[in-house]
């Protein structure tokens, strides 16, 4: 197998032999985005894979001088924290697929993975040897105490999908207020004037920032939006619990002859097809009476009953992202912290529509 040469991936990308020699090494002087690109046309290449002869056999090499440079010598896994609470686990199409990213992203660069549940700051320096570690990715919200024990051992740290104040970090978000903005201007645009919002906005940040961005498309068009009228306080974390509450709300508004809201934007597509549920079995129809929307676009969203208008998170694209962060935080340890927003796209089914004149 021809050596792939640092002179080939300069050739690939338009650039001098000495920037890609100065990013592979992890070097200052060349851009977060320029060095994300090197690395990427590196592993497309197969620098980062070559096989060797030894003794007679062949077996992959290990990471480049340079790359080692950058990773460490022994450091060649990165620890995914992922704590086992609400509905972050694997069995989320939503969690599992930023996990996904996250794995994929590594085994490119030739890195390993390994997951860790562990909530204790005491459990996690058991099961671990910190300092056979590259770094730490967290996936969801990690608790301030276990983020405190990670910087407290040195580990470089990123966090996705979650911030905390006591302990700054990079961090890495789907575009939560612009993208919860967007599809409540689209239900304006069709025609709706009387909104809910279905999310406990404290329940997380992601959710502190969807609600932040449905006042700002509203508040834009000169409505004026407080958390009692316009918000209905639901988590993700019971189906049943919320489907339930829902039906009560939809009871006590008809029984005391009040118009429901006729535009229902959720914090996300499971607070989302709960709402569909309820609304359906107490007969309203979706979406002539009451349109609904969701966010993440998991993979229920387009099989529900009636397929529901939602925002795309790109998951796997957050998980790879997060590496990114992790290696450039490892390149360049003074630098200051970045919060990473991912642009979405709007996803149009049937749960919306123009209200019922």
């Amino acid at each position: 197998m021809k050596k792939v040469t640092m002179q080939q991936i300069a050739d690939a990308l338009g650039l001098s032999k000495y920037a890609v020699s100065k990013a592979l090494a992890g070097k200052e002087g060349v851009s977060p985005q320029t060095r994300e690109k090197i690395i990427d046309t590196a592993t497309r290449l197969g620098y980062f894979k070559q096989q060797r002869t030894v003794r007679g056999h062949e077996e992959k090499s290990r990471p480049s001088t340079t790359e080692q440079e950058v990773w460490g010598r022994d450091k060649q896994t990165v620890a995914v924290l992922m704590p086992n609470i609400r509905l972050q686990t694997m069995d989320s199409t939503f969690w599992s697929m930023i996990v996904y990213g996250i794995g994929n992203a590594l085994s490119r660069r030739g890195l390993g993975m390994l997951i860790l549940t562990e909530q204790t700051p005491e459990g996690f320096e058991r099961l671990l040897k910190p300092d056979s570690l590259l770094g730490v990715i967290g996936v969801g919200e990690v608790t301030t105490s276990m983020l405190l024990e990670i910087k407290r051992l040195g580990l470089p740290f990123v966090l996705t999908d979650h911030e905390d104040p006591l302990v700054p970090s990079d961090t890495v978000f789907a575009s939560n207020i612009d993208s919860m903005s967007m599809i409540t201007g689209h239900l304006w645009a069709l025609g709706h004037r009387s909104f809910w919002f279905l999310g406990e906005m404290r329940y997380s940040r992601s959710f502190t920032d969807r609600w932040i961005g449905f006042r700002k498309a509203l508040e834009d068009n000169g409505l004026d939006i407080r958390p009692a009228n316009n918000q209905l306080a639901l988590t993700s974390t019971d189906h049943s619990a919320n489907f339930a509450l829902l039906q009560e709300k939809i009871s006590e508004y008809t029984d005391n002859g009040e118009p429901l809201p006729t535009a229902w934007v959720c914090a996300n597509d499971e607070i989302a097809l709960a709402a569909l549920e309820a609304l359906q079995a107490s007969g309203m129809s979706v979406p002539n009476v009451i349109s609904v929307t969701g966010f993440d676009n998991i993979e229920e969203s387009g099989r529900a009953a009636i397929p529901l208008t939602t925002v795309n998170v790109d998951k796997e694209r957050l998980g790879e992202r997060a590496v990114s962060a992790l290696l450039d935080r490892i390149s360049e340890p003074g630098r200051p912290f970045e919060k990473i927003n991912l642009a979405c796209d709007l996803v149009i089914r049937s749960s919306t529509g123009s209200p019922n004149k």
